[in-house]
């Protein structure tokens, strides 16, 4: 395989081990911060160093009316739906639960892409979609029989994942008119925006507006923000729209089970949350399943390139 075919396979793992971490670094922050101050800080700092790299023509931008009309329906789903989502299902929710949960995405992009975008994954491919979600829901399984489930908070991880799945469809659907920084742009300031404007609203309405910068006192929270706000967010989902723009999406989906792992890694030496027999087991299905679906969806891609 040439380098160029293996590029999006490394960016992948490098965005989805940035995402596995960033649950790390959400937990800690919104445990003294308001989940939409939180989302403002984050987004806001995205948006102004894109802004940054725009001014200094580090970046380019090239819009079409309907480009911004197609990529405000895209950044409604995710950063908007998505976040807001996940980050209240990380109030109730332990950061490996989270990670599993996320892992489901490339059930529901393997189904819905055959739909939207008429990329069908191969019989093999599918196969190793299954096994990897076969680790997702057996961690899952096992949890209920040996711990008590948060019904609540798995109810909101299902609609994040959901979420996730139609931002990959939508992604890969639009990144044929628009480049990967473009669709960046405009997420990380349709998200920096909404998340303030709310903030804001409710600062003015208790009256503490000039605290409004307050939380980035804390270096916890400092570096949270500036964590998620500039890798997590912007070299991560540019890493992720070129991904979408190079591989189909149920290549790119199926990598959202390395977050698992990462997450529930880091849930275990970080939080020190405990990890059971059956996450070990669940885990390595997991890798199996990422590794295959995407062995052979290279093995597609080189065959159609042959063909060409």
């Amino acid at each position: 395989m040439s380098k160029k075919n293996i590029l999006p396979y490394f960016c992948a793992i490098i965005v989805f081990s940035i995402w596995g971490l960033s649950f790390i670094f959400t937990k800690q922050a919104i445990v003294s911060v308001d989940v939409y101050h939180f989302l403002g800080l984050r987004f806001g700092t995205a948006a102004l160093v894109l802004l940054v790299l725009k001014l200094l023509n580090i970046i380019k931008l090239n819009y079409t009316k309907e480009d911004l009309y197609k990529l405000l329906i895209l950044s409604t789903v995710q950063p908007l739906a998505y976040f807001i989502l996940e980050i209240n299902a990380l109030k109730v929710n332990t950061t490996s639960e989270v990670g599993i949960m996320m892992s489901l995405i490339p059930v529901f992009v393997a189904i819905l892409a055959p739909i939207f975008l008429d990329e069908k994954p191969s019989r093999s491919q599918f196969a190793f979609i299954l096994i990897s979600v076969s680790g997702v829901i057996f961690m899952i399984v096992m949890k209920g029989l040996t711990l008590q489930i948060n019904l609540y908070g798995m109810l909101i991880l299902l609609l994040a994942v959901i979420s996730g799945s139609f931002y990959n469809i939508l992604a890969r659907k639009f990144s044929s008119h628009c480049t990967p920084v473009e669709i960046t742009f405009v997420m990380m300031w349709l998200g920096a925006i909404v998340f303030n404007g709310i903030s804001i609203y409710k600062h003015i309405s208790l009256g503490n507006l000039n605290e409004y910068f307050l939380p980035l006192q804390d270096i916890h929270i400092l570096v949270s923000v500036l964590y998620l706000g500039i890798l997590a967010s912007i070299v991560a989902f540019f890493l992720f729209n070129y991904n979408l723009s190079k591989l189909s999406a149920s290549n790119v989906a199926v990598f959202t089970n390395f977050t698992t792992v990462v997450s529930i890694l880091a849930g275990v030496f970080i939080y020190k949350e405990p990890f059971y027999w059956y996450q070990v087991l669940g885990t390595i299905l997991i890798l199996i399943g990422v590794a295959g679906t995407n062995y052979f969806g290279a093995k597609g891609q080189l065959k159609i390139e042959e063909e060409r």
